[in-house]
């Protein structure tokens, strides 16, 4: 293969043949990774949905829209039926405010309001800190810090340091401050949800 003299022009071709070849490439990667990503986020949510209802063999029905004043954002319901009555509710919801970002949450609560269970659906917080969000709030042996079991109406959902009556990670108040903040939305959420039926 002959050499190109080294020219502007010469140079600016080649660069464009690069650039296209690997915006090709990085295209290409997208498309072929994209439905596997949509399709393994799908069966997250699915699963989170399931874990963190209070009869898991409730049938779950359609997932519902509710917008809460003052935030711009969607958070959707996914109520759960038992023999025509209210067995529970999964709310999706999230905080902006994680120490790496968006924080987003499935929060489970019965027909009362008490929260059953939760699952972290996505996270980028601080490795060995602040990831410890996925099990610290459901830790048994640190009742103080266990939101399973608590009604937002009688237990204020914030770090104690703030007023609140649950114990932060260990390190990680922001992390702690921002996952609270998400499930207190979940309740408030739940009783729009409640109150609309």
């Amino acid at each position: 293969m002959a050499k190109l003299e080294s020219s502007l022009k010469n140079m600016f071709l080649s660069l464009t043949f690069i650039t296209l070849g690997a915006a090709a490439l990085l295209a290409g990667g997208f498309v072929l990774t994209k439905q596997p990503i949509e399709d393994a986020d799908k069966a997250k949510q699915e699963n989170a949905i399931k874990e963190v209802l209070p009869d898991k063999t409730a049938k779950v029905g359609s997932e519902m829209k509710i917008m809460l004043d003052g935030i711009a954002d969607t958070f959707f319901v996914y109520p759960a039926m038992k023999n025509e009555k209210l067995s529970g509710v999964a709310v999706k919801t999230f905080s902006n405010e994680g120490y790496g970002g968006r924080i987003d949450i499935m929060v489970g609560f019965d027909s009362a309001g008490t929260i059953v269970n939760y699952a972290v659906l996505k996270a980028a917080e601080t490795p060995g800190l602040g990831a410890k969000v996925t099990d610290w709030f459901k830790n048994d042996a640190k009742k103080t810090a266990d939101i399973r079991g608590k009604n937002p109406s009688t237990t204020k959902i914030k770090v104690k340091k703030e007023g609140g009556d649950i114990d932060a990670i260990t390190a990680s108040t922001i992390t702690s401050r921002a996952f609270l903040a998400g499930v207190q939305k979940a309740y408030e959420v739940f009783m729009k949800y409640r109150t609309s039926r």
